[in-house]
C-alpha cells in the first residue's frame, strides 16, 4: 500500500488548488511537499522592493475565494502571500503542507502501480522515498532561479543579490548599484533602487514592452461594497478580465486575425515611452524592436522616468566580463560596482519542465523525452506514459494571462478526470498516446495564428521560447475555449484501469 494516495510537489497557488479540487472530490490522503520554508510559491519567495502583481487583484485571484478587502487595484506581494495563507487556512490545507522538503525525483513503479518518490530534508539530513498512488507537479513557472552566464560573475568581490533570493539586510542607501536584466521584476525593482542608490547602471540586453499602469488604492467604501455585494467584484473581474484578453491575449495568440490590434498595443506603449522619457537617445535604446507580445510585457508608470534621473545610467552595448570590482561592457567602458543585482530571470528549460526528474513507464525520462522529441501534454496536465501522473506546468498549459485561469482550467480537469476515476472503480489513468498527439497537433496548428509565428520575435530573447527556438508555454487559444475544452474532452481520451 503506497504511503500517500496522493502527493503533490509545491504549496503555491497551483498546487493550493488541485488539493481543494481533490478534496472535493473527497480525498483525504494527501501530501503537499514544498521545499521552501512556508506556503505561497511565488509570493513567499520573492519579496525584493517593488514586489506586485502585474494583473488586477479582481483577476489575480481564485474567482471561487474572491477578496474583497484588495488594497490596491494591484496588489502588492505581501497581500498575495496574506491571501495565500487566507486560502489554506479556509480550506483546511495546512495539515497536509510539510516543508523544508526537496524532491530530488520520481519514478513509476509498474509492479506494484505507485510513484517512489526520493527527497531530502533541505539543507543536511538522509534521503529518504515514499510512495504515492497519483504524483501531482505544481512546481510554477517560475521556480528555478536564472544565473548569468557571463565570464567573472563568481568573482565579483562586492554584495550580489538575485531578485528570487532577495537579501532585506543588503545595504543598498549611497551605493553604486548595477542590475543585470530588463524583464518584468526588473521593471517593480529599478525605480525602487533607483531612489536608494548613490548611482545605478541598468545593463539591458533586450528593452521590454511597457503600457501604463491604472494603479490605484481601492477606497474603503469600494471594499466595503464588494464585500457586502459579491456581484459588484464578479462584474469588476469580468470587465478587467476581457480587457486583458483583448489587449494582451488576443492580439498575441490571434496575431493573424487580430494583426491591427496587436499594433494598437505597441502604440500605447510607445506613446507612453514618449510621454515619459526626455532624451531622445533614451526612448531609442527603451524601444523594442520586436513584435508586441513575443517576450511578456508588463505595466508601470515609474519604470520609464527613471531613466530621467541624473543618477541612473542605462547601458546596452552589452557585458564583456565582470571583475572583482565591477563590470567592463563590450564598448570597453568600465563600471565601478558596489552592490550587483541579478534580475535574471528563471529558467525555464534547462532545469524546469519538470523542475524534477520524472521516469515513467519502461524507464522514460520525462524532461530528456520533452528535450529530444519535443514539448507535449494533453490539455497541459497529463502526458503518455506516465500512468497516474499530472503536470500543472506542462507545454500549452498556460490559458489567459492570468495564472488563475490557469489554474481553474486544470482544477476542472482534475474533477472531471478524478471523478472519472472514482466511478468507474479504477486505480490507474493514462492518456492514450493517439490522444496526446492529436492536442499537439491542434496546438501547432494553432500556434500559426500567433505571434510567434507570424511577428518579428528574433531579438525578443523570451522566456516563452524554449532552448531548441518553439514557443510552448501558453495555450494558442482563446481563455474561453480553453474553459469550454475542459468541460468537452472526451474521457475516453484516457485509458483506466
Amino acid at each position: 500500500m503506497a504511503d500517500h494516495e496522493i502527493l503533490i510537489i509545491g504549496a503555491g497557488f497551483g498546487g493550493m488548488g488541485a488539493a481543494i479540487s481533490l478534496r472535493r472530490l473527497g480525498y483525504e490522503s494527501i501530501a503537499i511537499l514544498e521545499r521552501e520554508d512556508d506556503l505561497g510559491g511565488t509570493w513567499h519567495v520573492n519579496r525584493y522592493p517593488g514586489l506586485a502583481v502585474d494583473i488586477a487583484s479582481v483577476t489575480y485571484s481564485y474567482s471561487f475565494e474572491p477578496n474583497p478587502y484588495w488594497k490596491h487595484w494591484f496588489a502588492r506581494g505581501p497581500e498575495l502571500k496574506r491571501y495565500a495563507e487566507h486560502v489554506a487556512d479556509k480550506y483546511d490545507l495546512r495539515r497536509h503542507m510539510e516543508f523544508g522538503v526537496l524532491v530530488e525525483g520520481a519514478r513509476w513503479d509498474e509492479d506494484e502501480q505507485h510513484w517512489v518518490v526520493t527527497t531530502r530534508p533541505v539543507g543536511k539530513g538522509r534521503r529518504k522515498t515514499r510512495t504515492a498512488r497519483y504524483l501531482m507537479t505544481a512546481t510554477g513557472f517560475l521556480s528555478q532561479p536564472k544565473l548569468p552566464d557571463i565570464e567573472g560573475v563568481q568573482d565579483f568581490a562586492g554584495t550580489v543579490v538575485h531578485t528570487a533570493q532577495w537579501d532585506d539586510s543588503a545595504d543598498l542607501d549611497g551605493k553604486r548599484i548595477a542590475v543585470i536584466g530588463t524583464g518584468a521584476t526588473a521593471v517593480q525593482l529599478i525605480p525602487k533602487l533607483a531612489k536608494r542608490a548613490g548611482h545605478l547602471t541598468v545593463f539591458q540586453r533586450t528593452p521590454i514592452w511597457v503600457t501604463p499602469k491604472a494603479d490605484f488604492r481601492i477606497p474603503g467604501a469600494v471594499q466595503k461594497v464588494f464585500a457586502a455585494q459579491p456581484w459588484t467584484q464578479r462584474a469588476a473581474r469580468t470587465v478587467n478580465s476581457a480587457w486583458l484578453e483583448g489587449m494582451m491575449v488576443t492580439a498575441v495568440l490571434h496575431y493573424k486575425q487580430a494583426k491591427a490590434l496587436n499594433a494598437g498595443a505597441a502604440a500605447l506603449a510607445k506613446a507612453h515611452l514618449r510621454r515619459q522619457v526626455k532624451d531622445p537617445e533614451t526612448r531609442r535604446k527603451l524601444t523594442p524592436d520586436y513584435s508586441f507580445g513575443c517576450k511578456r510585457p508588463t505595466f508601470s508608470n515609474e519604470y520609464y522616468p527613471t531613466f530621467n534621473r541624473p543618477n541612473v545610467t542605462l547601458e546596452t552595448a552589452g557585458i564583456s566580463h565582470i571583475t572583482p570590482s565591477g563590470i567592463v561592457s563590450r564598448d570597453g567602458t568600465s563600471y565601478d560596482v558596489d552592490v550587483l543585482v541579478l534580475a535574471t530571470g528563471f529558467n525555464l528549460w534547462d532545469t524546469n519542465f519538470p523542475a524534477i526528474e520524472v521516469i515513467g513507464r519502461d524507464g522514460k525520462d520525462l524532461g530528456k523525452s520533452w528535450r529530444t522529441h519535443g514539448y507535449h501534454a494533453f490539455e497541459g496536465v497529463t502526458v503518455a506514459g506516465y500512468p497516474n501522473f499530472v503536470s500543472l506546468n506542462s507545454p500549452y498549459s498556460y490559458s489567459g494571462l492570468s495564472y488563475f485561469m490557469t489554474i481553474e482550467v486544470q482544477m476542472r480537469h482534475l474533477e472531471r478526470l478524478f471523478g472519472a476515476l472514482r466511478s468507474r472503480g479504477s486505480r490507474t489513468f493514462e492518456i492514450t498516446e493517439p490522444a496526446d498527439r492529436a492536442f499537439l497537433d491542434h496546438m501547432l496548428e494553432r500556434m500559426d495564428d500567433t505571434v510567434f509565428n507570424r511577428g518579428s520575435c528574433a531579438t525578443a530573447r523570451s522566456y516563452y521560447y524554449t532552448n531548441e527556438g518553439d514557443a510552448v508555454l501558453l495555450r494558442p487559444t482563446s481563455s474561453a475555449n480553453a474553459r469550454k475544452a475542459v468541460e468537452e474532452f472526451d474521457l475516453e481520451a484516457y485509458a483506466f484501469a
